[in-house]
């Protein structure tokens, strides 16, 4: 099984406050990421982190040793300072700045931030974070009127790693709330 997450900000004490998130403390958002990603993800399966699955983060490794499958890392902008620690790179099996894969049957295109524009943009998908659930950008209408864009952000997809299925139907009804 193929899974999408992007936006953790696993250690990220502010980030509760910024995205209104439904943590009392990071502990706690911590674990319940933890808990939500192992439940559903098993060893062989594999999850595409959109970037910023950490940020001011004391120990990341903890974290890694904890979540099963096999990791791929879309780099975000929160990623380039813990990444420094190469002991870390273990954890994945490939960290790159854009990858194109096919899952059911269909080519998915991604990049931590979000392109207006991409290969096979008629046929394809481009999943992207970074922007958590805002909607206040002057861009927003231009991202909720493309149906081929997916945004991975936990906040959208109830801080879980998704199927591909799952984040078409999280992207739909958010554009429609929003």
């Amino acid at each position: 099984m193929i899974y999408y997450i992007a936006d953790t900000h696993f250690g990220h004490h502010a980030i509760i406050k910024f995205q209104n998130r439904p943590f009392e403390d990071v502990n706690t958002m911590n674990a319940c990421m933890i808990e939500n990603w192992n439940t559903r993800v098993k060893n062989n399966d594999t999850v595409y982190i959109i970037g910023d699955m950490f940020f001011k983060c004391e120990d990341p490794e903890t974290i890694l040793k904890q979540l099963k499958g096999k990791k791929i890392l879309i780099q975000g902008n929160h990623d380039e300072s813990w990444l420094k620690d190469e002991n870390l790179h273990k954890y994945f099996e490939k960290i790159t700045g854009y990858e194109e894969i096919y899952n059911l049957n269909k080519l998915i295109v991604m990049c931590h931030y979000p392109l207006l524009t991409w290969k096979k943009e008629n046929k394809s998908y481009m999943v992207y974070g970074h922007i958590h659930a805002s909607t206040n950008m002057d861009f927003w209408p231009l991202i909720k009127s493309r149906d081929r864009m997916l945004n991975a952000d936990v906040e959208i997809n109830n801080y879980t790693p998704v199927t591909l299925t799952e984040l078409i139907i999280n992207n739909e009804n958010f554009k429609r709330m929003n």
